[in-house]
């Protein structure tokens, strides 16, 4: 088995492998309203979606986190994560979802091998709810948590955007949301992928540094060196088992450290989110039928582009032009 490395030395053993492109919301920060879905012959099929999970644990890689859009729209979404679970050399399989489908699915997931899931969760206000997701389903979110918590998930961990003006006044009220629980909660700044017109992201931006001093004003933070092997940073609070983190792709950048890589559901790998440096596997896979060793030959290749960081600024210009949706979030 190869373990994979860049041209930096940097391991990398975590794969973000998008399922669909397609979502029942349409989050202000990461599609258009009116956006335009891929026709079904440029995504990749459940049979290519494993090989591609194959092709890398082959390589070394060890975690991989289930993608969308919104990964449980897809038609065999719990087969698709048994078969991935099984792969030789896989040690752990998570999901990122936004909630809606997971009262149906939560406990199929569980039983299906996914150990650990991420479940974003911008505000607790139904009206406001409505205008971030451009949709009326915050019951069926918070039925959806409640639901995988039934479902004994290893670890939960709730996902939220913090935007100025939007909702940076619910930070606590988040936190205390995700304590009552038991859950974890990491607080993200807002990445710049897409063109967008709801909101400027110059005027919204919200640091981590800005979240961590509204939360010290009530709740002592105590540094962690623990990790889940993505981004975030971690910290504890006394008098609770909740970790709060903060992936903040601006204000500390953890470059430094990537250890992970996407695959797009077209089979783009991208070998960092601020980049468009991409390989396209979905054609490998369809010209070598029932041979991955091209496959696995062009990533280890590939990894030798993978950039020393990526680049994001404070503006509302456009710096990369696909959305979130079409990057795997």
């Amino acid at each position: 088995m190869t373990n994979l490395t860049d041209g930096f030395g940097r391991s990398i053993n975590y794969l973000r492998l998008s399922v669909t492109d397609r979502c029942d919301f349409r989050c202000v920060y990461c599609m258009s309203e009116d956006v335009r879905f891929l026709p079904k012959a440029q995504v990749l099929t459940l049979e290519e979606l494993l090989l591609t999970a194959r092709s890398f644990t082959e390589l070394g890689v060890n975690k991989i986190r289930l993608t969308g859009g919104e990964p449980l729209v897809r038609p065999g979404i719990v087969d698709l994560c048994h078969e991935i679970s099984r792969l030789e050399n896989l040690q752990e399989l998570t999901l990122t979802t936004n909630g809606s489908q997971l009262s149906g699915l939560a406990h199929g997931l569980a039983g299906a091998g996914v150990s650990r899931i991420n479940i974003s969760l911008d505000t607790l206000q139904e009206t406001r709810f409505d205008s971030l997701t451009r949709r009326n389903k915050l019951s069926q979110v918070l039925d959806g948590i409640d639901s995988a918590i039934d479902a004994g998930f290893k670890r939960i961990k709730l996902n939220a955007v913090v935007m100025k003006q939007r909702n940076d006044d619910e930070i606590i009220d988040l936190i205390n949301f995700a304590r009552s629980r038991e859950l974890d909660i990491t607080f993200i700044e807002e990445m710049p992928l897409g063109e967008i017109s709801s909101h400027s992201r110059r005027e919204s931006f919200c640091s981590s540094d800005d979240v961590q001093a509204i939360i010290q004003q009530q709740f002592p933070l105590l540094s962690s060196a623990e990790t889940t092997g993505g981004p975030a940073r971690y910290f504890r609070m006394p008098g609770g088992s909740s970790r709060i983190g903060f992936i903040s792709p601006y204000s500390h950048k953890f470059c430094d450290s990537c250890n992970r890589v996407r695959v797009t559901v077209e089979g783009h790998l991208l070998l960092c989110l601020g980049n468009e440096h991409s390989l396209d596997l979905r054609y490998l896979i369809r010209a070598n039928p029932g041979n991955l060793e091209p496959v696995k030959n062009a990533i280890i290749k590939a990894l030798g582009n993978k950039p020393l960081d990526h680049q994001f600024s404070h503006s509302d210009e456009v710096q990369l032009v696909r959305f979130m949706n079409m990057t795997g979030g």
